[in-house]
Formats: C-alpha cells, sequence, structure tokens
C-alpha cells in the first residue's frame, strides 16, 4: 500500500511495507513543498534544468532538513540511462562528487540513496535480513538494459542477499496511457519475455510503453516472489499537479526526488 505524507514543507509518496521495516526512512517526494518557480515550481532538485542553482539548492536543503538527512549523506547520481551500479561501503564520494551511474547500492545507514525523476522509473530496493538498500533510475534506455533486475542481482553477489528477503519498490513513472514510443525504442525492447505485456499497439508504427511493468516482469524473472513487488500505480504525465514529467512538460520541466536511507542505530 501507498500513502501520501508530509514532512516540514515537503509532501512525497511513501510505500507502507518500507515504513513498517522500521530501519528504512524512504520517499517518493512529489514537486510540492520547495521554492522553485515556472515550469520548476516547486521542489525541482534537477540541477541540468534550466532552475536558478540557488533554489535548486535550498530544495535539497529543505529535503535534508525534513528527513534529518546530514550535510553531505545526500547521495545523487548523474543519471546517464546506463545500468552501471554504484556500491558505496567503504569511504564517502568526495564531497561534491556525482557519480556517474543509474544504481546506487549501500549498506551504510545514514547514507540517503537519491534518484531524480520526470518520467522515468525509480526504483528502490531493500534486503529486509542484511539490511543492505539500493536505489535505481530505469528509462526505456536501462529497462532494454535490465536494469531492475542488475539491481537484484548486484544485491545478491556483493552482499549475499536472497531474492526473497528483497523488498523491490516501483514509484512512480510515466503510464502506459501517456507514453507513446515510436519504433527505435520498440526494437530494444520488443525481444524481451512476455514484451506484449508492455508494448500495446498504438497507431502506425507507434506503441504505448509500460514502463514499471518492464520492471516489474525483469524482477520476476530474476527471482523476486511476485509478493516482494510493490508499484505505486501514478502516471506523472496525468499528475502534473503532484509530479514533473518531461513529456507532458514538453522538456520543460523539473525533477522530483526520490530517496531511502538505512537509519542510524538501526530503528
Amino acid at each position: 500500500m501507498f500513502g501520501f505524507v508530509q514532512r516540514g514543507a515537503v509532501k512525497f509518496l511513501e510505500a507502507e511495507e518500507i515504513s513498517a521495516l522500521g530501519f528504512v526512512t524512504h520517499a517518493f517526494c512529489t514537486r510540492q513543498g520547495g521554492v522553485s518557480e515556472g515550469p520548476f515550481a516547486d521542489l525541482n532538485v534537477g540541477d541540468r534544468v534550466g532552475d536558478r542553482e540557488e533554489d535548486v539548492r535550498r530544495n535539497l536543503t529543505l529535503v535534508g532538513e525534513a528527513f534529518s538527512i546530514q550535510e553531505g549523506r545526500l547521495m545523487l547520481m548523474r543519471q546517464v540511462h546506463g545500468d552501471s551500479i554504484r556500491v558505496i561501503d567503504g569511504a564517502m564520494p568526495l564531497p561534491g562528487e556525482v557519480p556517474e551511474c543509474d544504481g546506487m547500492i549501500t549498506d551504510r545507514p545514514g547514507v540517503a540513496l537519491g534518484v531524480r525523476t520526470a518520467d522515468c522509473v525509480p526504483l528502490f530496493f531493500v534486503d529486509r535480513i542484511r539490511r543492505v538498500i539500493g536505489a535505481a533510475h530505469a528509462g526505456w534506455r536501462g529497462a532494454a538494459l535490465g536494469m531492475a533486475a542488475r539491481m537484484a542481482d548486484a544485491m545478491k553477489e556483493r552482499f549475499s542477499s536472497r531474492y526473497e528477503d528483497i523488498l523491490a519498490v516501483i514509484g512512480p513513472a510515466i503510464g502506459p496511457c501517456c507514453y507513446e514510443v515510436d519504433a527505435p525504442v520498440f526494437a530494444a525492447l520488443s525481444s524481451r519475455r512476455e514484451a506484449e505485456r508492455f508494448l500495446i499497439p498504438g497507431g502506425k508504427d507507434r506503441w504505448m510503453l509500460d514502463l514499471a511493468e518492464v520492471s516489474r516482469l525483469q524482477l520476476l524473472e530474476c527471482g523476486l516472489p511476485e509478493e516482494n513487488i510493490l508499484t505505486a500505480g501514478f502516471c506523472t504525465a496525468c499528475r502534473q499537479d503532484l509530479f514533473f514529467s518531461h513529456r507532458a512538460g514538453r522538456g520543460r520541466t523539473g525533477r522530483q526526488l526520490n530517496f531511502l536511507m538505512l537509519n542510524a542505530g538501526g530503528n
């Protein structure tokens, strides 16, 4: 189950199954509660979309204050629509360093793993036994590369996670109601198993793509039990009152923050 919650000025969506664990703080932030203006209103965290730098910094500060994230402990990626995964298990990256990757995994308490989205899928992973977490970004290119399954596999390989212990959450993303794609996207995804479940024929050489379903099927295929996979079900393009949407905003919009963090002290 999912529900909207507010901390300070920040309105966000949470998965009750993660909250019930008691050792993870997480949020699929909405666009509400920040200081940005115009097409970036309000809580834009995208630093390369045309918004004022000082507003983006203030928005990130507001999130940090609302969720008690220590300064320098919110890890953001320079997302490149690939399948590279960064494991944070030793020294923290240098201040200001933004790794080029589309997934991060850690077992370190107090480190918030952040994903910026505006239609692409934000993915959260929690190993409920070993207390390992992961966050990833998957657009159609990441989906074609199997990003969701790669994250689960990386947790298994690096931290000996078992698939049955991993809770995977698929956050708000553009839905098949609004995401029309062309032949190159179809070619990249149509060879995957059960492609007819996420590529829906539209007009001539056009298909409607269900990005969330691509990730869900990948997780099932790699071994996660169906009951361990949760899908928010919100379309970012339909709900521009709540979320930024690159497609609906015709490229002129912000990015919302999605993050999760192991609580310091284990509770």
